[in-house]
């Protein structure tokens, strides 16, 4: 046995594809659709998820969709957060 092939070649380790766990919550899949859709920055990721745990699911669907429809230019993610942040009648 040769002791090359008792190791694996590096590019052997880089081409395993790592199987991602799927979210345990709705809200969890809600919000990593949300992060992506808007790119959310990395520092505002956590208020997202904060938000999608916080809130009925429908009204933050409203958001995200209203936030679509209404923010065609700039950073859509700062619309998104103003709309959600929006004291409930």
């Amino acid at each position: 046995m040769d002791n090359n092939d008792s190791f694996k070649k590096i590019g052997d380790l880089f081409s395993t594809k790592i199987i991602k766990k799927a979210p345990a919550y709705q809200w969890q899949e809600l919000a990593l659709r949300i992060i992506k859709d808007l790119n959310i920055p990395d520092t505002k990721k956590s208020s997202v998820f904060k938000a999608c745990r916080e809130n009925p699911k429908n009204f933050v669907e409203q958001c995200l969709n209203d936030t679509k429809e209404l923010c065609k230019t700039g950073e859509k993610w700062k619309y998104f957060f103003k709309i959600i942040n929006q004291p409930k009648v």
